[in-house]
């Protein structure tokens, strides 16, 4: 299949599918479509890196929504968490929207190429299941990103699997945060948690 997951307008005919999973205590619904990642069900990495997270308040950002997944379940769970949602696939825009009203949640949901449009505000978490199709210099740029709107205290959160990369991508965030954590390592997936960002002056440069 050539229509990828990570454009901004996915060509493939639309086929809406349910889905439902369990979250800390909470029966989350949604409804997902072609042309979006992980059609019709949770992903792996993404249950992985729900269960790993702490109870998370403040300003949250869920990086490459997709259909919603991440960023509702934090939204459901940690109801003091004011949670923005972005990504750059309109499809997925439109069922996050819906899935957060499906949930009984409210989200920020904008659209935005990676971080560009968030770029100046800043988060107490970023949470991601980052698009590894689109490419190291994509995924990187992300991280960088992310390193720079982080408020004090706070962290990025991600999955990856081993077999994608996973020890250059810890190689690569520790040269943009002081802290970086295994949370798991399970199903051929890492789950990472890095905090306390250098002073950086050109890590934007390096992917």
């Amino acid at each position: 299949m050539n229509d990828q997951y990570y454009t901004a307008d996915p060509q493939s005919e639309s086929r809406p599918v349910p889905c439902a999973f369990p979250y800390r205590g909470y029966g989350l619904n949604f409804m997902t479509d072609a042309g979006v990642f992980s059609k019709g069900e949770l992903d792996v990495g993404s249950r992985l890196l729900l269960d790993a997270l702490p109870s998370l308040n403040g300003d949250v950002l869920d990086l490459g929504c997709g259909w919603g997944a991440i960023g509702v379940a934090i939204a459901k769970a940690n109801r003091d968490a004011r949670v923005v949602m972005a990504d750059v696939n309109h499809r997925a825009l439109d069922l996050t929207r819906q899935n957060c009203q499906r949930n009984g949640v409210a989200a920020e949901v904008i659209e935005s190429d990676g971080m560009a449009a968030v770029m100046g505000r800043r988060f107490d978490a970023i949470v991601t299941n980052p698009p590894i199709r689109a490419g190291k210099q994509v995924i990187y740029r992300m991280f960088a990103d992310a390193a720079v709107s982080l408020k004090e205290g706070g962290a990025l959160y991600l999955v990856i699997r081993k077999q994608q990369g996973a020890e250059s991508c810890v190689k690569y965030l520790r040269t943009l945060f002081c802290t970086v954590e295994k949370l798991d390592k399970s199903g051929g997936f890492w789950v990472l948690k890095a905090s306390e960002p250098v002073a950086q002056e050109g890590n934007d440069d390096e992917v």
